[in-house]
């Protein structure tokens, strides 16, 4: 069990969501926090960027993978982008995002997969990878 303070895990959990989503991003939701969001702001950055972000069990890369997999199974296209730019600063190629979404095809269907595509696509293109 982790034994930091909440402070320190949250801050822990900030800096790895700076990590995986990009500091700009980060700042930008982080400013738009206001008293009705903040609550919800410290849960997501200490429960699940640290909590869980942070275990030891799985790299960033395979936690990456998963969130592709299980955001195009619920259909999530804002949190998906998010997530595949995530994927790529967390090392993923082009080639393995485009492995889990085939996956996402055969497993969760069509719709799905095709939607991961074009989300990829769009972020691809963003970034110009």
């Amino acid at each position: 069990m982790d034994k930091r303070s909440h402070q320190e895990r949250h801050e822990a959990g900030l800096q790895t969501r700076r990590e995986v989503l990009g500091g700009t991003y980060v700042d930008k939701s982080h400013a738009a926090v206001d008293e009705f969001l903040q609550p919800f702001s410290e849960m997501l950055n200490t429960y699940c960027w640290n909590d869980i972000w942070n275990r030891p069990g799985l790299d960033r890369k395979t936690r990456s993978m998963l969130n592709l997999a299980m955001l195009s199974a619920l259909g999530r296209t804002h949190e998906l982008k998010l997530h595949i730019n995530g994927a790529l600063n967390n090392g993923l190629s082009k080639e393995q995002i485009r492995e889990v979404f085939l996956q996402v095809a055969v497993y969760c269907g069509i719709p799905a997969g095709v939607e991961s595509f074009r989300s990829a696509r769009e972020v691809f293109k963003e970034r110009g990878v």
